[in-house]
């Protein structure tokens, strides 16, 4: 390990005097360093000068190893800006053309440099960032090219081939990412990185597509591949574009979405399964788009988060939400709680529980009328911090706090104890089929039982039957969410709809009364 180590630091330091030695910038130290030479020491240094700048350049690699050749015929440093990365595409795929041949442009982003810089120095982060791209190269042909576009993404061009189907280049991309996901060992520590992958092959694009936008393809499908990472591979697809294109144009209307109240919380029951009554609703957020019609919440979620808007959503989301209480209150309408979620940036906010204290005291509403909604990822990974002594003050304020997604992140019990958790929401993929599904139903059992002995309420999501509503209340489940309930509805439709509601509990327990 420790030679491991020794070896990876000689590389950077080879790679560093190699960097100074090459290229233009050597020909400046060139005269700087004869000059010197005679002045100080006559004729003899100044030939002792002549034969160690060659020994030198042979000491950091310059004899043996030289810039890489790119599939265009020509020179690759080893860190290129996005300019040159399009030209050497643009080479790459005319070459490629002329001999009727195939070519590819694979990204490669690595996650955890960051991490790395932070504990151990930016030092130990470039050369593990060298020892990367060695990696790369190492997994390449002679005629393919891998290059840095900067701290953390790699560019590699694959030379004229025969094959490169999408077969080929998922295998290729997995080959890559194992090898610069494989531990690496520096100064005896072994160190981890993952890799999204994103690739756009020449037989995907139009006979008359550039080099520039072979580049762009890949950069849409790295972009798709980070988003559902990490270590996701995504290939390039014209229909990738046009998704791409969408969310680049939903991105410079959300803004004014925002501002003209086109994003608002439709809000779905929650209901008791031991009374059939309301217990709450949740807001869920809806872009009611004034031409696309309702855009999808995956999709203008994902813009919001890359826009930075997350916080600005959640302020409207939490004044509509309090809004609609309290005309639902005035309408004499009994709805206990409304839910509202909040993600992980928004929890990190500073000035959260003074703003949701401020907006309950606007509206004149207790604390007691507002649900919390955490992922349980966000209470797993993050046990100290201002996330942390965010949810137990909203919890010691007195708001619910919902568990949201429960079964998918570890959060451990002692989480459940120290973030002053009131309800486990149980996510729909233990509930799908829970009534036809044996192992489902175990496994629900096993959930319920465990909040049961720790005294936690449970709301189970995603209910679309009568049977498995029904095999829920029987489990001891206390409320069910879901699509066989109500579908997510805007204000006002929730006075109708719990008027409907009413009638069909109390027409049931008159049958009931009648049957006994």
């Amino acid at each position: 390990m420790m030679k491991a180590g020794f070896g990876a630091r000689i590389a950077s330091l080879q790679s560093m005097l190699r960097r100074g030695l090459y290229g233009p910038q050597a020909l400046a130290f060139l005269p700087a360093t004869v000059l010197a030479a005679f002045w100080l020491g006559g004729e003899p240094l100044l030939i002792l000068a002549a034969l160690g700048m060659p020994l030198l350049f042979i000491a950091v690699g310059g004899g043996q190893v030289v810039p890489q050749e790119d599939s265009a015929g020509g020179k690759s440093a080893d860190l290129v800006n996005l300019i040159t990365a399009s030209a050497m595409a643009e080479k790459a795929l005319e070459r490629a053309r002329a001999a009727n041949l195939a070519t590819a442009v694979i990204l490669v982003e690595l996650e955890g440099f960051d991490d790395v810089a932070d504990r151990d120095g930016e030092d130990t982060a470039d050369i593990l960032r060298d020892l990367s791209l060695n990696r790369l190269r190492n997994a390449l042909r002679r005629d393919d090219v891998a290059v840095r576009l900067g701290d953390s993404r790699y560019l590699v061009l694959l030379g004229p081939s025969l094959r490169l189907d999408l077969e080929a280049l998922l295998q290729l991309s997995t080959r890559l990412q194992s090898g610069v996901e494989e531990p690496a060992s520096i100064d005896n520590t072994m160190r981890y990185l993952s890799a999204s992958i994103g690739f756009c092959g020449s037989a995907r694009l139009k006979d008359d597509a550039t080099g520039k936008q072979m580049l762009e393809g890949a950069q849409i499908a790295l972009g798709e591949a980070m988003a559902n990472g990490p270590s996701a591979i995504r290939a390039w697809s014209e229909n990738m574009r046009a998704a791409h294109r969408e969310q680049t144009t939903l991105k410079s209307e959300v803004d004014r979405a925002l501002a003209n109240g086109q994003i608002q919380p439709w809000f779905q029951p929650q209901v008791c399964t031991s009374t059939g009554e309301i217990s709450g609703v949740e807001a869920l957020a809806r872009w009611i788009h004034p031409e696309r019609g309702i855009v999808p919440p995956a999709q203008f979620l994902r813009v919001l988060e890359e826009s930075g808007k997350m916080e600005r959503l959640s302020e409207v989301i939490l004044q509509h939400s309090l809004t609609a209480l309290r005309s639902w209150d005035q309408a004499g309408l009994g709805i206990p709680r409304v839910s509202v979620n909040f993600s992980d940036t928004e929890l990190r906010d500073p000035r959260l529980v003074e703003r949701i204290q401020w907006e309950l005291d606007r509206f004149g509403l207790t604390p007691q009328r507002l649900g919390i909604e955490v992922l349980e990822t966000v209470i797993a990974g993050s046990p100290e911090g201002i996330v942390a002594r965010n949810i137990m003050s909203l919890g010691e304020m007195g708001c619910h706090i919902d568990l949201d997604d429960f079964g998918t992140g570890h959060a451990s019990i002692t989480s459940l104890r120290r973030f002053k958790v009131h309800r486990l929401k149980i996510d729909r993929s233990f509930v799908t089929r829970v009534d036809r599904d044996e192992d489902q139903h175990r496994m629900l059992a096993a959930i319920l039982g465990m909040a049961d002995r720790l005294g936690l309420e449970t709301l189970a999501e995603g209910v679309e039957s009568v049977g498995e509503h029904a095999l829920l209340a029987q489990l001891g489940c206390d409320h069910v969410q879901g699509f066989g309930i109500a579908r997510p509805m805007p204000p006002d439709q929730m006075v109708d709809w719990a008027a409907g509601h009413a009638e069909r509990i109390a027409g049931a327990q008159r049958l009931g009364r009648g049957s006994g």
